[in-house]
């Protein structure tokens, strides 16, 4: 059973489309990642889905219900764990669970049993009676992964849920995300810069750019669709010829240049490395670096979208210092 169904969803702001006619499915307790870089429109995606947003045309369902036509079915059906923090640091963590409850008409001693429920799957029922101005970054995301699951929703979404915090306190984030579906089967829709949290946690991957999904599928299959092994070399001097020359070797599945960097896809690429360097060599190319490795989630990024998820934010990263700087000058 699906618990999502979109058709040719759609949504135009002034006349630039930033979602343009997706179509997708989720199954029951799926926990289904959405990647792809910064104004892709996952985010307006998403905020149709929770119908924060109401789509331009197409249609879309949410745990049975239409999510222009019946908004509040929706919003009783779902949870949303933001990208920014939405606590309130004045109360404990079981007063903010006991506040968001009552939202949802949740009857005393239903909210005591629910409260006690989450706050046990999410590991903090130690500290529910802390103010959660001292909780760690860790323990405000759980919380927050609590809150969303209070009034036991059929589908989560969780917007960057681990984004900031250190790759350990990531790590354990990530654990808890795979138990609550395990133990729920809530159905989860993820969106995050991390490839290797989008590998780890999800049953299948839709990469949005452009306001398009340009693949959808398994992890695994995302990545044998590569075809090989991954070469990486540094170069330093002038390449043009000796790109020349890699568009006519067969045996090179795949190429891309990127900063001095050239990755390519081959099989056995092992074998081809000295050949590569001593190609390169021929062209008065030094080769500063080599690398090999089996294709990633972030290869799989840069075949379909042209460039890397980091390359990706440190142009958004750019792009917001120069509106500061702009708003600066006035």
């Amino acid at each position: 059973m699906d618990t999502i169904k979109v058709e040719n969803l759609t949504k135009t702001f002034n006349g630039l489309t930033a979602v343009d006619h997706i179509a997708f499915s989720v199954p029951e307790g799926e926990l289904f990642g959405l990647l792809g870089p910064n104004g892709a429109g996952k985010t307006t995606t998403i905020n149709m889905l929770a119908t924060l947003l109401k789509p331009s045309s197409g249609y879309a369902e949410v745990a049975g219900f239409d999510v222009a036509r019946s908004r509040d079915s929706v919003r009783k059906s779902i949870g949303i764990v933001f990208q920014e923090p939405a606590l309130d640091g004045k109360l404990t963590g079981k007063e903010n669970l006991d506040f968001h409850a009552m939202m949802y008409n949740i009857e005393r001693e239903e909210r005591r049993r629910r409260i006690d429920e989450v706050l046990r799957l999410v590991d903090l029922k130690e500290k529910a009676s802390v103010l959660v101005e001292k909780y760690s970054g860790g323990m405000k995301r759980r919380l927050e992964i609590a809150r969303g699951l209070i009034h036991r929703p059929k589908v989560l979404f969780l917007d960057e849920p681990t984004l900031g915090l250190d790759a350990q306190t990531r790590r354990l984030i990530w654990d808890y995300v795979k138990k609550l579906n395990r133990e729920s089967r809530v159905t989860i829709i993820l969106t995050t810069h991390y490839m290797e949290e989008a590998d780890y946690l999800c049953d299948r991957i839709a990469i949005m750019d452009h306001g398009k999904f340009v693949a959808l599928d398994t992890p695994a299959k995302l990545k044998d669709l590569l075809g090989g092994d991954v070469v990486s070399m540094e170069l330093e001097g002038n390449s043009d010829s000796l790109m020349d020359e890699i568009k006519t070797l067969d045996w090179i599945k795949k190429y891309s240049l990127h900063d001095d960097v050239l990755n390519m896809t081959m099989e056995k690429g092992e074998r081809r490395i000295p050949e590569l360097v001593t190609l390169a060599q021929s062209h008065a190319i030094t080769v500063t670096c080599v690398h090999l490795r089996k294709p990633s989630l972030e290869d799989v990024f840069l075949h379909f979208t042209g460039r890397t998820i980091r390359e990706d934010e440190a142009g958004q990263g750019a792009r917001n210092r120069t509106m500061m700087a702009g708003h600066g000058r006035r």
